[in-house]
């Protein structure tokens, strides 16, 4: 379409009552908005105030794309706006996200002496709130509360101004500010819903919902995914499954938001099959659908299922998000999953995206938790911006990985960038002397928690105290201790203590620690089989076989021994005596060769945490096929020579296969990495990092 002078429609030459509805219908793009701005130039009629508003407004809020730059150069040429024409470009700028802009522009407004009116408070609200501009936000409030009772759009006002509290955190003064409104509409309990899941007011939302029902207030799609939302974070699923049923009664599946919204809720209440079965339901799935799926698995611990959905997810050619990517290396930091997660990182440089502190912490600390403390601390050095909880991740990973010292280092220069720790900085911190066996320093640093940092210790810190004694064979001193901590000790601080016993063959203090564990928890088999090795230890078979048989009749079961490793993206898992593997047999016949050729070496097998009435060749049969050997032997056949092995394990290795996985590092020339339930075991040339203490 193209306008001359001599084809405009005469009523815009002459000036008509409304140009308004005139120039919309003739401006459908910004080459028509140009060629009619040139004509009310050349006619002078631009100096109107009606015309040059309705110019503003089809540049900066009418146009299908606006074009906030044009309109703000239509205003640079007003001599005298009034309060619509600089309400147009606050509401253009907060339109195009400038919010900025917006707030610069009110404060021209205010300086030039133009009087606000009813419509510039919300709008203005609103650029406030997307920026979260509270200072700036509360002096128009002041403005507001000089004149507002003259206005006729006071509702709209209240909504911003709720919208506004509740965004920037001030959630109590917004439900003050809710709960005086005359008459609250959807917009303003939307708005309060909004802010208190922004700020994790989870049953608050629960509730304000509650009161939207029994009141008979309408609520929308976004209402529903903010409950939704609660309902995962709290486990409501009673309320949950109500809203689904809402859904699905007034059709509302469709709904690609909500549906996601439900997915995540069901996964959060542990019902991941029924997020599975609607996550499979939607025909067209987007980034957002497959990370909340993906994060559901993860959340539920079903970590081979998390990272299955992720190879699904790149065969649909559907690119991740950092959510998705946060979910996918936690799940690999779980299983110990190094290469997916080193893809992970590969795609997040490839993407050049910005490693934020919540994707840059997670990627560390999958690097950690599978060992690579190195590559851990350069994701940590190439980080933008830290928190405390950056800080935090790598030293605890250093501390498991037996690099106590190192972690104490960056604990120090933690202090010096000011970073202030929080209680799960000092758990880290005093890991890191139990594994350095720094007794002393351990004691300072946890006096230096309430000292200096008023942090009152937690059961968390005495039991890793306890750790630092008994680590140091300081058994009576330890239990000294658990007698006169300030809060009663549960069942890991007793657990801790009778690990060491075990270690330190302290049979009394042992008996003792047991008493207590299974008061606790009386169904742990772990605790049983402990203080049995202890007794089989020193040669008290019979009560070691007594405590079996008791366990027996307690129906106390113990927990199967499960390894994992993962080659060319795929997770193997192993159990003891395992034969589900398809390459069994060469699996087996690598084990066979793997012993006879570290016996050579010096290894003798360790039978003494074994079945008590077996045979002694049944024995032995039995420690060499535990799940830590049936993986590193297929690790050997399937891997090349000096590459190193990484397992995850769920339990604490035994004394057998660790004494043994000692002297496979050194005969096979491999570095092998163990992450056991306690802490990380690296071997290599025969030796561990834990130094035989775990």
């Amino acid at each position: 379409m193209s306008f001359g002078v001599s084809t405009l429609p005469t009523q815009l030459i002459q000036f008509p009552k409304n140009p308004k509805n005139l120039i919309l219908d003739r401006c459908k793009n910004i080459r028509d908005l140009r060629q009619i701005h040139a004509h009310l130039i050349k006619t002078r009629l631009l100096h109107h105030p009606a015309v040059a508003e309705c110019m503003l407004e089809s540049a900066a809020l009418l146009l299908p794309v606006p074009a906030i730059d044009y309109a703000f150069s239509i205003f640079a040429y007003l001599e005298n706006p009034d309060s619509s024409a600089y309400n147009i470009m606050i509401r253009g700028f907060t339109k195009v996200q400038n919010p900025e802009s917006s707030i610069l522009f009110f404060r021209k407004m205010v300086e030039s002496f133009v009087h606000p009116d009813e419509f510039t408070f919300p709008s203005i609200l609103k650029a406030c709130s997307q920026v979260g501009a509270l200072s700036e936000g509360e002096q128009v409030h002041a403005q507001i509360l000089k004149v507002v009772d003259g206005f006729e759009c006071r509702g709209f006002v209240e909504n911003a101004l709720v919208h506004l509290y509740a965004t920037c955190g001030r959630i109590e003064l917004a439900r003050q500010l809710f709960d005086g409104m005359s008459e609250r509409s959807a917009v303003a309990w939307n708005s309060m819903i909004s802010g208190y899941v922004s700020h994790g007011y989870w049953k608050e939302v629960t509730e304000l919902f509650g009161q939207m029902l029994g009141m008979g207030v309408g609520f929308n799609q976004v209402t529903l995914i903010n409950v939704l939302m609660a309902c995962g974070r709290l486990g409501d699923l009673e309320l949950g499954e109500w809203i689904y049923e809402y859904a699905l009664a007034n059709g509302l599946m469709k709904d690609a938001g909500l549906v996601t919204s439900l997915i995540d809720m069901y996964a959060k209440c542990g019902r991941v099959d029924a997020a599975r079965s609607l996550f499979d339901q939607i025909c067209i799935r987007d980034v957002v659908a497959w990370s909340a799926m993906i994060n559901g698995y993860t959340h539920s611990s079903c970590f081979k299922e998390a990272l299955a959905l992720f190879l699904d997810m790149q065969n649909a050619n559907v690119e991740p998000n950092e959510v998705t990517m946060v979910s996918v290396l936690s799940s690999c930091a779980a299983l110990g999953a190094l290469e997916t997660g080193k893809w992970v990182h590969s795609y997040i440089k490839k993407k050049n995206l910005k490693l934020s502190i919540n994707l840059g912490t997670t990627l560390l600390d999958f690097y950690a938790k599978c060992g690579c403390v190195d590559s851990a601390m350069e994701v940590f050095k190439d980080m933008p911006s830290r928190n405390v909880w950056s800080w935090t991740a790598l030293i605890q990973g250093l501390a498991n990985s037996g690099r106590g010292n190192t972690a104490l280092d960056f604990y120090h220069l933690m202090l010096q960038e000011k970073v202030k720790p929080n209680e799960v900085t000092f758990v880290a911190v005093l890991c890191a002397c139990s594994h350095a066996g720094l007794v002393d320093e351990g004691w300072g640093y946890f006096v230096s928690m309430s000292r200096d940092f008023s942090i009152t210790p937690r059961i968390e810190h005495y039991g890793c105290l306890v750790d630092i004694l008994s680590r140091a064979g300081l058994i009576e001193d330890a239990y000294e201790f658990i007698k006169n901590m300030h809060v009663k000790p549960n069942a890991l601080v007793w657990r801790t203590l009778l690990s060491s016993c075990k270690v330190h063959k302290h049979i009394e203090i042992g008996e003792e620690a047991f008493k207590h564990v299974i008061s606790l928890e009386p169904a742990h088999s772990g605790d049983y089989i402990l203080l049995s090795n202890l007794y089989a230890s020193v040669g008290r078979l019979a009560d070691a076989k007594r405590l079996r048989n008791e366990m027996k009749v307690q129906g106390v079961k113990k927990d199967p021994g499960c390894s994992f490793i993962e080659l060319d993206g795929v997770v193997h898992e192993f159990l003891a005596e395992d034969n589900r593997h398809p390459q069994s047999k060469e699996i087996y016949r690598s084990v066979e060769d793997m012993i006879e050729k570290i016996k050579t070496a010096g290894y003798v097998p360790d039978t003494v945490e074994v079945r008590l009435d077996a045979e002694e060749e049944d024995k032995e049969a039995s420690v060499f096929h535990h799940s830590e050997k049936l993986v590193i032997a297929f690790a050997l056949i399937k891997t090349s020579p000096r590459t190193t092995i990484r397992i995850s394990k769920n339990l604490r290795i035994c004394g057998d296969c660790h004494n043994a996985t000692k002297i496979i590092s050194k005969v096979f020339g491999r570095e092998i990495v163990i992450r056991d339930r306690n802490r990380f075991h690296h071997f290599k040339d025969g030796l561990c990092s834990c130094k035989d203490f775990w």
